[in-house]
Formats: structure tokens, sequence, C-alpha cells
């Protein structure tokens, strides 16, 4: 799977339960562990543990072997590595806290679209 088709597959997966601010930030040529990072927010413990492991759900039944997750009994912050594509899903108050778009504030960053998914 190409990593514009990664990418475009978990904020599908994400808008489907529900996350909140989406965001993609290109980071090729940023850093050499990643290609694309995605940031959304839940609601609560329990939705971002949903929309984690419905991305887990979605990319492994596309053939993705995820390389690894962390943070899904918590539910504060779920990350989830695709190799090249990262994905941090946090309730709202921890990603206000980490800021992870101005940390990566010179990558391109882009909002996901709510109607790419209708597009389809």
């Amino acid at each position: 799977m190409q990593n514009e088709q990664l990418v475009k597959l978990v904020i599908a997966s994400l808008e489907e339960v529900k996350a909140k601010d989406i965001v993609t930030i290109d980071v090729r040529g940023k850093t050499s562990i990643t290609d694309f990072m995605i940031i959304a927010s839940g609601g609560s413990a329990r939705q971002v543990k949903a929309l984690a492991e419905n991305v887990l759900e979605k990319v492994k039944a596309q053939g993705v072997k995820p390389i690894g997750s962390e943070g899904l009994d918590g539910g504060e912050w779920a990350l989830l590595d695709l190799n090249d594509v990262v994905v941090h899903v946090m309730q709202v108050e921890t990603r206000e806290h980490y800021d992870l778009e101005r940390l990566w504030q010179g990558a391109e960053q882009s909002r996901a679209q709510h109607d790419e998914q209708g597009a389809e």
C-alpha cells in the first residue's frame, strides 16, 4: 500500500469513529522515523481507544502490519506505528499540552477534509 493510500485509509478510519481536528503532517526530509504523522483528538479515554482500535482493524484488513502501538490501555494518548505513517490519537487536553503540531511546524500540514470520504 502506498503511503498516500495509507494516509487516506487512516483518516477515513478516524472519521468513521468521529475523531476531531485530524491533521496530517508530512515529515519527509525532517526525520528518518516516518514519512507522515497523523494527529487526531478524541473526547474521552473510551473514544481515544475506539479510534485507535478502529484504525488498527482497518489497516490490518488491508494487509498493513503495524510495527507497534502504545497507550491503548490508558486512553489519554494512543500511538500507532504503521512504519511510514505514525498516528497519534489524544484527548484534547493532552494534545494541547504536547502541541505536536507546533513541534513539527516546519513540516507541511493539512487538515483532513470530511468530504473526501464521500468522494470515493
